[in-house]
């Protein structure tokens, strides 16, 4: 195993190596095809680790490989690149040389990877794609929560990358010395508040600050209008338990907090949905732990009933917390704590009560909303979007789907990023910087920028 200075120093030497987009991108469709040809050994080791079922991480497997292929496809389209052209023109004031703007990649990046997504967030997922198609050397900080998979995987993908492309580090005091080692230029994280927070304080205090894009809690707010209660009310019980236990609710677009209307029957819908809701193991005993512990909190606050259904020993039972809107409007920030794990918080409002609610809310990765047919809910989209990266109707937010249009992000505490997305096409974008090029000989310019654009990548010229 490499040690953070070994790691670093062949991510700056393949840095100093420039790539072009082919090279790139063919890195990328080879690593997807080693990761299915691996893919019985890699899920039957991620499931020994994880708790996750087979079905589930199979599925996974195949969402991170189709995640390598985007970004291959994202890095031979071009337009990430940003390309401007223009000519000169005396005639202006001051007068406009020749000037030619594009991104290129940072350097020597650092992703930290996440316990609840093995592969699609970990050494070969989202945040290691985008960077290696950005042209950016990757150290990836292992889970300890799936160590053996880290390295198995890590182990596969040095047969295919060159070498610095992407080094695997693991424990505690590598990450941070990761974060603060002079030759990292960016890094990018998936996890907890706590975690989050504490290396992003150690990245901006560096003499040298650098970029940390940390995607960390998110309670994701849904409102469940009266009419959408009168319409389908049994559908959105069933909905909410399915969504915030899939996977013993260990997603970061888990809904976890729910607001429904006063006598419109959601709170029986989702009473009677808990009784078959499966539980299951958490990914770590720590994690179950400190589910136990969320779930007796809000258990021990005033005027909440707390219902849980059938768990085995060793499991972490469905559970639903039901809050009344005075509750809620004495006490946010008890409710807005993310508790990771198969538990939602449902707040029962009378429609003067709604606004109230809805102004006690912090960012979140998502918000939805779930109205009646024809209903107009601008005015209640008008209030969720300054607090959403990404906001739904009448669907749930568990699910990511990969594409040109997706955002994952949002304002602090969900990131420490909110422009930024970490699934998408634009979450290449982490890891670029701009340069602008003057008066520069065609020879010095990088090919997407010279005369002709022979490499046909969208680009505006003037």
């Amino acid at each position: 195993m490499a040690t953070v200075e070994e790691a670093v120093g062949a991510a700056a030497r393949a840095s100093s190596s420039p790539t072009t987009r082919e090279e790139r991108a063919g890195w990328l469709e080879a690593l997807a095809s080693a990761l299915e040809a691996d893919r019985a050994e890699l899920v039957a080791l991620a499931h020994a680790e994880t708790h996750l079922s087979e079905a589930r991480l199979d599925g996974e497997v195949t969402r991170t490989a189709a995640q390598l292929r985007f970004f291959a496809g994202v890095v031979r389209e071009g337009s990430y690149l940003e390309a401007v052209v223009e000519s000169p023109d005396p005639s202006l004031v001051p007068p406009r040389p020749d000037l030619r703007r594009i991104l290129r990649p940072l350097g020597p990046v650092a992703v930290y990877t996440a316990s609840n997504f093995p592969f699609a967030f970990s050494v070969l997922g989202n945040d290691t794609a985008s960077a290696l198609a950005a042209g950016c050397p990757v150290i990836v900080k292992a889970h300890p929560g799936h160590p053996e998979l880290s390295r198995r995987t890590a182990a596969l993908a040095a047969g295919v990358l060159p070498e610095g492309r992407l080094t695997l580090v693991e424990g505690m005091e590598a990450g941070v010395e990761l974060v603060r080692h002079p030759l990292v230029r960016a890094a990018g994280f998936t996890g907890s508040v706590r975690g989050g927070r504490a290396l992003f304080d150690i990245a901006v205090s560096r003499p040298d600050p650098i970029p940390f894009y940390g995607e960390l809690g998110s309670i994701n707010p849904v409102v469940v209008t009266r009419a959408a209660a009168a319409d389908r009310v049994a559908a959105i019980g069933d909905g909410l338990v399915g969504s915030f236990t899939r996977d013993a609710g260990q997603y970061c677009t888990k809904p976890g907090l729910v607001f429904v209307p006063k006598g419109g029957g959601v709170e029986a819908a989702v009473r009677d949905a808990l009784g078959a809701a499966p539980a299951s193991r958490q990914l770590t005993d720590g994690m179950a732990g400190a589910f136990a512990s969320g779930v007796e909190a809000f258990a021990a606050h005033p005027g909440v009933e707390v219902v849980r259904a059938e768990a085995a020993a060793g499991e972490s039972a469905p559970t639903v917390v039901f809050v009344p809107a005075a509750v809620f409007v004495s006490d946010p920030p008890t409710f807005r704590e993310e508790c990771f794990g198969p538990v939602t918080v449902v707040v029962t409002y009378a429609d003067d009560e709604l606004g109230r609610l809805l102004d006690a809310l912090e960012p979140s990765l998502t918000a939805t909303i779930h109205r009646g047919p024809g209903e107009d809910v601008t005015a209640l989209a008008a209030a969720l979007a300054p607090i959403a990266g990404r906001l739904l109707f009448d669907g749930w937010p568990t699910g990511v789907a990969i594409g040109w249009a997706q955002h994952h992000g949002g304002g602090w505490p969900s990131t420490t990023a909110s422009i930024h997305t970490s699934v998408g096409a634009t979450a290449i974008r982490r890891w670029l910087t701009p340069i602008a090029y003057q008066d520069a000989p065609q020879e010095v310019l990088p090919p997407e920028l010279r005369d002709g654009n022979s490499l046909r990548i969208p680009r505006r010229d003037s």
